[in-house]
């Protein structure tokens, strides 16, 4: 995919990644799937069969979603082209978050979970996960999400104030971002991670 320019966020444009749009996450995605053959399939699946799925099969999941409009996440543009992407969808569908010791449900209410952003590379440091945050919000809200819930790194935290990220480690969204997006932490998943919800507010 050839990117010949970036400007800020406000062109940027997030949209559900319904059927029409299976060929744009596969051209943001690449060969490698995003991250390693994932498909974004990593908190989708139970682990057992993440592992026998991942790369082909992983995609394969994603795809039958896509195609059917079983909406996945949302995809961000700049140009017409998408540079990014945000797994949201509802707690329950995801199997391995729902069995995970360190994101256990904190209560039994429905919501709806962001788990997953990828941003194409000459995008990052540019706002884009700010706009695909806004937007997957705004999508679950028009799905009927009452609250919607995030599991990013808090870089404020001792042991990774002033550092820089690398890699994969802040997939899951940055706290700060979530923040300024409206979220409040309601729980501490480790050292370095929070739960954090967005509370939809109700009209008078």
């Amino acid at each position: 995919m050839k990117m010949t320019k970036t400007q800020p966020d406000s062109d940027i444009k997030v949209f559900p990644a319904t059927a029409k749009r299976w060929a744009d996450i596969e051209t943001l995605f690449g060969a490698k799937g995003a991250y390693a053959g994932c498909w974004c399939m990593f908190w989708r699946l139970d682990r057992a069969d993440f592992k026998k799925m991942k790369g082909e099969g992983t995609k394969a999941v994603l795809k039958g979603m896509t195609t059917n409009n079983d909406v996945a996440g949302v995809l961000a543009y700049f140009d017409n082209q998408p540079i990014g992407w945000c797994s949201v969808s509802p707690r329950k569908d995801y199997a391995a978050l729902e069995h995970s010791r360190i994101l256990k449900r904190i209560d039994d209410k429905p919501v709806w979970s962001i788990v997953c952003f990828f941003v194409s590379k000459p995008f990052r440091s540019k706002g884009v996960m700010s706009e695909l945050l806004r937007g997957a919000v705004k999508y679950a809200i028009e799905q009927g999400a009452q609250v919607i819930e995030g599991y990013p790194i808090d870089m404020q935290t001792h042991k990774l104030i002033g550092q820089t990220l690398n890699s994969y480690s802040g997939y899951m969204g940055i706290a700060s971002i979530f923040r300024a997006a409206g979220f409040v932490k309601v729980a501490d998943a480790s050292e370095t991670q929070l739960i954090m919800r967005y509370t939809v507010t109700k009209k008078k």
